[in-house]
């Protein structure tokens, strides 16, 4: 007898939705043996992480508060990885956003109608967080460079900007030597809910979401990247323009990128400071991997995800264990996920030798 692996015709609905409930039962026994290592009862930490993200109406808020940039930056990667373009650089396209936001909010909102502030914002960070990953678009689309090493690179760069902003041209001189801009004008803040900190980003969030399930399933656009996604030759021998299709959608996903950025600042921060780039746009590859790069999943994997972050920093606080315990998770369920994908296209099967 021999061991082989067949190409299934088509992915196995069943086998992937079978492979998802055990990739989270497996990654959660994972994170059991974790906890048993760093010597905690594995039930009385999980116990302790949902009291801290679902306890209360307030941890319950913050759940949501975690998961609003992570739901816009895994929609920012999501969307470029259905024509197999890896975009990494959701992390430097927020910081855009942010300082794209914020230079409307410093500069600009003082010599405008209240009303029109924070649309102009909206717009100034999709604005620079899409012209800075099309960036990267353009390298890829016309000369074939990489997009992963550009648009990881971009990262740094868009960091070093903002710090170089925060500590140097743009610094609150009345902030006593921190480092930091001025705070916003109250025109420039993201309303928020009544005694939380949910603010109108999780909106704009789940109308992005709404938007492009529709826009893939409804418009030619939508078929032209399902068909460009599952074969780019053929797409290009039905007259599909595939390098215009780059450009949009790297645009598109560093302007939702971008929104993050403008809600972080707008709805959490109300300046540009130390804070801002805290990996949302690298956990925003999981979150659209998690996925399966599906717009309306993004917005619940973000959400159990937001639960994680939330859970962890309660069970460092109760139980003095590592806030990190949250990432771990993260990680194992991303690679559980994808050997239950693997499973999902292929299938084991036992030959007789001849």
């Amino acid at each position: 007898m021999k061991l082989t692996l067949e190409r299934r015709l088509a992915p196995s609905k069943a086998a992937s939705s079978t492979g998802m409930i055990v990739a989270i039962v497996l990654a959660f026994c994972m994170g059991g043996v974790v906890f048993l290592f760093a010597g905690a009862d594995p039930f009385d930490a999980y116990a302790v992480m949902a009291q801290g993200a679902f306890g209360s109406l307030y941890n319950l808020s913050e759940v949501v508060v975690k998961a609003i940039p992570l739901m816009l930056c895994g929609l920012a990667v999501a969307i470029p990885s259905r024509i197999l373009i890896w975009n990494i650089g959701a992390e430097g396209q927020l910081v855009l956003g942010g300082i794209g936001s914020a230079g409307i909010a410093l500069f600009v909102s003082s010599h405008l109608p209240g009303l029109f502030v924070l649309p102009l914002m909206l717009g100034a960070g999709f604005l620079a967080g899409g012209l800075w990953a099309l960036l990267a678009g353009l390298l890829r689309a016309r000369l074939e460079v990489n997009e992963i090493l550009t648009s990881l690179m971009l990262n740094y760069v868009a960091i070093f900007w903002l710090e170089h902003l925060y500590f140097g041209p743009w610094r609150d001189p009345m902030g006593m030597g921190f480092p930091g801009t001025a705070m916003f004008p109250e025109a420039a803040a993201l309303p928020r809910l009544p005694g939380t900190r949910i603010h109108l980003g999780i909106l704009l969030a789940v109308i992005a979401a709404a938007g492009l399930c529709l826009a893939l399933r409804g418009t030619r656009w939508g078929y032209e990247v399902r068909v460009i996604g599952e074969n780019p030759k053929a797409a290009r021998y039905a007259g599909m323009d595939v390098a215009r299709h780059i450009l949009w959608a790297m645009f598109l996903s560093g302007g939702l990128a971008g929104m993050a950025g403008m809600a972080e600042a707008a709805g959490i921060h109300y300046r540009l400071q130390q804070g801002l780039a805290v990996g949302h746009g690298y956990t925003g590859i999981i979150v659209a991997w998690l996925a399966r790069l599906h717009p309306a999943g993004v917005v619940i994997v973000a959400l159990f995800i937001g639960s994680l972050l939330v859970g962890g920093d309660q069970l460092q606080t109760v139980m003095k264990l590592p806030s990190a315990v949250g990432l771990v998770l993260e990680g194992t369920l991303l690679f559980f996920v994808l050997g239950s994908d693997f499973f999902a296209r292929y299938r084991i099967s036992w030959r007789r030798e001849r």
